[in-house]
């Protein structure tokens, strides 16, 4: 490694990131490479014994493996993400990069999907058609059009009448990117326009990129260890639990709270230094069951209450209530299940008409759940051993009773949840051969869909809000004009931003592509609404 050449005004700074997940690294990556600024003035700070946050992905053979969510890349809309991937070394190809591998698997992988939806009878819906009628096309429309600011804290369900909630174009939405009814019109306005692109397509979700690994394997690790050779420093185990603010109308951070090993200490935050906040968290206070135990249902955890705590201090911080305060309307559950031979994963092949890891989401549009299930490439963890096999599931509507198994799915078990699975599957000759090496764990996830809660237009704080000398927020709940919230490039962004914007750093920030001014985008799909 190069000897690192260190600025004076730098010598003395330290940057504090609180949060272990995709944007502190970011973050921290963005620091190292593009402000040459030292790893050893670099700190982060995450409560869990691990780093990657929400982008998390472990276990083993013997308990099984967990992913609470998949995240999804898009090799169009990713633009900061994949600049900075394009810096991050392989772990596993020398003289390749992050991106130069993602894209190299995915050019070898494409997504296809065959069996989007599947109706009650377990069948394959014909998706071509997206069910519109021209009610549905004209709120679609108006939604475009109207600026954000006349359209307020309104739902989803305000702007569509119930027709809309039947379409096999709102299946496929909904499920691709977890919205509700009653969440953000807002954040629908902005997924549309964003991902207008993948509309025409939405039915084989062929914009989909793909890792070869879930995405702390293969994003998360390779990021660590970059950051590692770089003298970052990762404090885990220790949790923030407030700031303390200079005396005045400015924004200036002096103090953090943090509890370690179960002590209270004081960091002194220094007027040079500086301190970049992950306020919220869409994993946080998540719980897992097992094939004999229901996950349960938890509160707010650090994440949140720090952010409610330094958000009572100061105006400019954000809402958090907007978004931390309504877990009946925010969280659904995952499944992870893990085999010990092929049967399922065979039958699922041979139904879908895809091979493992090139199919999407098969959304079963009757289940009372709302329930989906991907298979993804395997092996799907690095540790993963040849003969086992990895896939992950999810219900959006956790507290209605099931189908099959006549429980709310948040009280049931993983063995309850693949009995559900298998009846919507009609595999009912082949579920001994199934169940006897399966192993489902749940994960209720109360805050996972919290980003899309109805918000006024300042319950998000500004990246760096006005005032600040040293405090800037990033990941989900910052504010981002025009970007789009559950996404790997919303933090990323937010996270160029704030370094970038606390350091004066005059460099460009890769700006969102706006496909509603393309002529051809805009053609396909109005067409495509027509089909």
């Amino acid at each position: 490694m190069e000897a690192i050449v260190v600025k004076e005004e730098d010598k003395n700074k330290q940057v504090y990131f609180v949060g272990g997940g995709i944007a502190s690294l970011a973050g921290a990556a963005f620091l190292v490479r593009d402000c040459d600024f030292p790893g050893i003035g670099i700190h982060i700070i995450e409560e869990m014994n691990i780093l990657g946050g929400s982008n998390d992905g472990a276990g083993s053979e013997e308990h099984g493996y967990v992913i609470r969510g998949g995240r999804m890349l898009n090799d169009e809309t990713y633009e900061n993400t994949w600049d900075l991937l394009m810096s991050i070394p392989s772990l596993d190809h020398p003289g390749k990069s992050v991106r130069e591998e993602i894209i190299a698997f995915d050019d070898a992988n494409p997504t296809h999907s065959n069996a989007r939806l599947v109706n009650g009878n377990g069948e394959v819906v014909d998706v071509m058609s997206m069910g519109f009628n021209m009610a549905d096309r004209l709120a679609m429309g108006k939604l475009i059009i109207t600026p954000e600011e006349k359209m307020g804290k309104a739902r989803i369900s305000d702007w569509f009448g119930p027709h809309f909630f039947t379409t096999n174009f709102w299946y496929m939405w909904a499920t691709t990117f977890a919205f509700q009814p009653w969440h953000s019109a807002v954040e629908l306005k902005r997924y549309m326009i964003r991902f207008m692109h993948e509309f025409p397509r939405i039915q084989t979700l062929e914009g989909v990129t793909r890792t070869p690994y879930n995405q702390y394997d293969s994003i998360i690790l390779p990021m660590k260890k970059y950051l590692e050779d770089h003298g970052v420093d990762f404090t885990l185990k220790c949790t923030v639990t407030d700031l303390d603010f200079k005396e005045g109308d400015g924004i200036t951070v002096t103090c953090m709270h943090v509890v370690r090993c179960g002590a209270e200490e004081l960091i002194a935050i220094n007027e040079e230094d500086l301190v970049i906040i992950t306020n919220g968290s869409m994993t946080e206070g998540s719980s897992l069951g097992s094939m004999t135990s229901a996950p349960r249902l938890k509160e707010k955890g650090s994440s949140w209450k720090l952010w409610d705590r330094i958000a009572a201090k100061r105006p400019g911080f954000g809402n958090p209530s907007s978004f931390d305060d309504h877990i009946e309307e925010s969280k659904w559950e995952s499944f992870t299940v893990t085999f010990s031979d092929t049967v399922f994963f065979d039958l699922m092949e041979q139904f879908s008409r895809n091979r493992a890891g090139t199919g999407a989401l098969v959304t079963f549009k009757d289940s009372s759940w709302l329930m989906s299930v991907v298979l993804a490439y395997q092996p799907h963890f690095r540790n993963q051993p040849e003969h086992i096999r990895v896939f992950w599931g999810y219900g959006l509507y956790p507290d209605k009773e099931g189908d099959f198994v006549k429980k709310k799915m948040s009280d049931c078990t993983g063995e309850e949840i693949m009995t559900e699975l298998l009846g919507h599957l009609h595999f009912d000759e082949h579920k001994e051969a199934i169940m006897a090496t399966a192993n489902c764990i749940p994960c209720m996830m109360p805050f996972i869909t919290a980003q899309f809660m109805p918000r006024a237009a300042r319950d998000r704080p500004k990246v760096v809000p006005d005032g600040s000398t040293n405090l800037a927020f990033i990941g989900q709940f910052c504010e981002i004009p025009d970007d789009v919230v559950f996404t790997e490039e919303y933090s990323v962004r937010a996270a160029r931003i704030a370094v970038y914007t606390l350091l004066g750093v005059n460099k460009p920030i890769a700006p969102i592509n706006k496909y509603q001014y393309d002529v051809r985008t805009l053609f396909t799909s109005f067409v495509t609404s027509f089909r």
